[in-house]
């Protein structure tokens, strides 16, 4: 006999109670600033004196409140934590502009509702008793939340573009990097483990890596950033978010790039498809510099292959780093100052005579010894 769930337990006529929905972001903006004015407590020789100050206080506290949440909002969305390489990324996941357009609708939202507290504190002020304090108040309080309202869209969209770029690694402005980029499952996850301090997945399906990863090397100069991009099949105008990803990555991101091949056929796609898209960057981005490189060296190698190297056995690896550092300058690094000539020091003879000092002393006549 089949259990009998616990709707069929419950009286005739009565229906589960559902699970309570969770607070919208206004609801819980709202309350949080409605509850924060609520406990304003002013000290006062009279009690009209203390219902004026009560209600300036909840005017000024539900205001600061809304504007220090919006915010808080944005703080990730603006310049130095969204740059070139995020924006492009936001514009692709979200929509161009949708960022910006969003930020000024959530500017102007906290600039009306300054304007609006400045207005209700200096009808506060003019105020005759408590009655019209308590309208004034309930007043501000309408047209705050219909302010907020009208923006909740934005915050909503604000939440998540925050925590699209929170699943992806921040890279650090003006260090260098090594983009690692090539097909999916060519190999790029397991040499960028053995290139860097990163971990990546990696298994033997395509795609493992969906979003960029960063880790970090030593150049000895400097500290290297290398990052590892999910798989591209080199598909233009039909690229996934995760292969665009990988694209601006290499145009937006890259100092150097790491192009990786597999010769083996391990990966499922052919070298002629790979090599096509290694073409196709050189021929699109000639100021990149882009060092090709085979992987599963352990598998195969083709004949004349100049630069290749197992993640496995770690066969060629140091040849690959001697690569990558030749195409690497220091970070302050000037080029070599031009030395002027220093002309010869002319001798004693044809020296100019010093000048005398108009207040040097002649010298004194020599004393008559003593009789």
């Amino acid at each position: 006999m089949a259990p009998r769930s616990r709707a069929a337990d419950a009286p005739r006529g009565r229906r589960a109670r559902a699970p309570p929905a969770e607070p919208s972001i206004t609801q819980e903006l709202l309350e949080t600033a409605f509850h924060r004015a609520s406990l304003a407590n002013p000290h006062g020789s009279s009690k009209p004196e203390r219902d004026r100050r009560r209600a300036q206080l909840k005017v000024v506290r539900a205001s600061a409140t809304v504007g220090r949440h919006l915010r808080l909002e944005v703080r990730d969305l603006r310049p130095p934590a969204v740059g070139e390489f995020e924006q492009e990324l936001l514009d692709r996941a979200f929509g161009p502009g949708t960022r910006e357009r969003s930020l000024a609708r959530l500017r102007r939202a906290e600039e009306r509702i300054r304007r609006t507290a400045t207005e209700a504190e200096r009808e506060v002020a003019r105020a005759a008793g408590s009655e019209e304090l308590g309208v004034l108040v309930r007043r501000f309080y309408g047209r705050l939340a219909s302010f907020v309202r009208e923006v909740e869209p934005d915050l909503a969209r604000a939440r998540a573009m925050r925590r699209f770029l929170k699943e992806r690694p921040r890279l650090e402005a003006g260090a260098p990097r090594l983009v690692v980029a090539g097909f999916p499952n060519v190999g790029k996850s397991s040499l960028v483990a053995r290139l860097s301090s990163a971990r990546p997945k990696v298994a033997p399906y395509p795609f493992t890596t969906v979003a960029i990863a960063v880790g970090h090397a030593d150049l000895g100069f400097d500290r290297l950033q290398v990052v590892d991009t999910p798989g591209m099949l080199g598909r233009s105008g039909r690229a996934n978010l995760a292969e665009t990803e990988a694209e601006l990555a290499v145009s937006r991101a890259a100092t150097v790039v790491l192009f990786v091949l597999d010769p083996s056929g391990s990966s499922g796609y052919p070298i002629e498809e790979q090599e096509r898209l290694l073409a196709r960057w050189r021929e699109e981005f000639p100021e990149l510099p882009i060092v090709a490189v085979e992987t599963k060296a352990d598998l195969a190698r083709r004949p004349g292959a100049t630069l290749a190297v197992s993640a496995k056995t770690g066969e060629g690896l140091e040849e690959l780093w001697g690569e990558i550092r030749q195409r690497f300058v220091p970070r302050g690094e000037l080029p070599p100052m031009e030395i002027a000539t220093v002309e010869e020091e002319p001798p004693a003879s044809s020296l100019p005579a010093p000048r005398r000092s108009s207040r040097a002393r002649s010298p004194r006549a020599p004393r008559e010894p003593a009789a």
